[in-house]
């Protein structure tokens, strides 16, 4: 019997990927996947050989999991899809299956069915910082919908859906007159995986304003965690733990009251440098590499005279060197070996070690 193999993350990323367990009951592989080398859309449809089935009798399968998240009706459910287009770096290869469940109840349904069937599952939000395997993801792909993208304030207080986009909360808050989320102007993600990953820039993170969260966790068991049960440090939280996997619903953060002007005037100025120094019009997940300590990664791979060097249609922006463009026909190939190739040149300049941010997802 075949198999169907998953990567790990060499960084952290604002998404989360399971793998699937060894010896899952039904999970069963049959020759004649196609693989996403061919070009996206074409070729013959997904045979489901990497997919879950259960033998019934007569020595049939089916995808009994696939007719229980029907059945429960969670919401859209679609085969064989291009992650390309859900990614903010245009690159990957098919997911299996990808869910778009209707609101909570349908997402913790979602995760209990999958649960109790030993599926893989990975969630996404905007595709940020997240490289997806040219061969695509294997099992079922979770996409954070409309059902989880919304914000509501009370006084100091915010409280947002997981699929709520970081930056437009800090432009909201800002013209509430409510400070303490400027630092998140202009990272490219979500609400859910800012808290996943504890986002930050400008000295400051998620951890210094989050009060409480919602999660699910993959068994389907609903939890409020608060910043102890977060257990934040940089650019971490509990659920990058493999034994607290779970998916963010929505989040409580606490902001203070502040000068209108002046929060607005910080936004406008964070807004300027980062259409001056990086590459926006182009395809990227934000920054690549984590920062040292005591060091700036853009400075160590600029000073490593990598600016502006391509692989494929993998490029080193010449505006900011920490970021990874695609320069119209990049492979996930292409940014795998740019990644290694900066990794080894700052190494052998410095002697330290880059650390990538990106969680890279999908088959090998």
């Amino acid at each position: 019997m075949g198999s169907c193999h998953h990567s790990v993350p060499v960084g952290i990323g604002y998404s989360i990927i399971v793998s699937v367990r060894k010896g899952a009951a039904g999970y069963v592989s049959r020759k004649g996947v196609r693989h996403s080398s061919e070009p996206f859309g074409s070729g013959p449809q997904l045979d489901n050989a990497c997919l879950p089935h259960r033998v019934i009798e007569g020595g049939t399968t089916m995808n009994s999991w696939m007719e229980e998240l029907e059945e429960a009706a969670v919401g859209e459910i679609q085969q064989n899809v291009p992650l390309h287009k859900h990614t903010t770096w245009r690159i990957g290869g098919p997911a299996d299956v990808l869910v778009t469940p209707t609101g909570k109840q349908e997402l913790i349904r979602t995760m209990e069915i999958l649960h109790r069937s030993g599926i893989p599952w990975t969630i996404i939000g905007k595709g940020s910082n997240m490289l997806v395997r040219d061969k695509g993801i294997r099992g079922v792909v979770i996409k954070a919908g409309e059902a989880l993208d919304y914000a509501e304030f009370d006084g100091a207080f915010v409280r947002a859906g997981a699929a709520y986009s970081i930056i437009k909360l800090t432009v909201m808050a800002g013209k509430q007159g409510l400070a303490g989320l400027e630092f998140a102007g202009g990272i490219p993600g979500t609400v859910g995986g800012a808290v996943y990953m504890n986002a930050g820039a400008h000295g400051s993170d998620v951890s210094r304003i989050f009060k409480s969260a919602e999660i699910v966790l993959e068994t389907g068991e609903l939890v409020t965690w608060g910043p102890e049960e977060m257990a934040f440090s940089y650019r971490h939280s509990r659920l990058q733990e493999p034994e607290s996997r779970g998916v963010v619903l929505e989040a409580v953060f606490s902001l203070q009251p502040g000068d209108r002007k002046e929060i607005q005037a910080e936004l406008a100025e964070h807004k300027e440098r980062r259409r001056l120094t990086q590459p926006l019009q182009q395809p990227s997940c934000g920054s690549v590499f984590r920062n040292p300590p005591g060091h700036y990664a853009a400075k160590l791979v600029e000073e490593s005279g990598l600016k502006g060097f391509s692989i494929g249609g993998a490029q080193v922006s010449t505006l900011h060197a920490n970021f990874i463009v695609n320069t119209g026909q990049a492979t996930a190939e292409d940014v795998l070996t740019l990644i290694a190739h900066i990794r080894s040149k700052v190494k052998d300049r410095t002697g330290i070690e880059l650390m990538p941010e990106v969680l890279v997802v999908g088959e090998r």
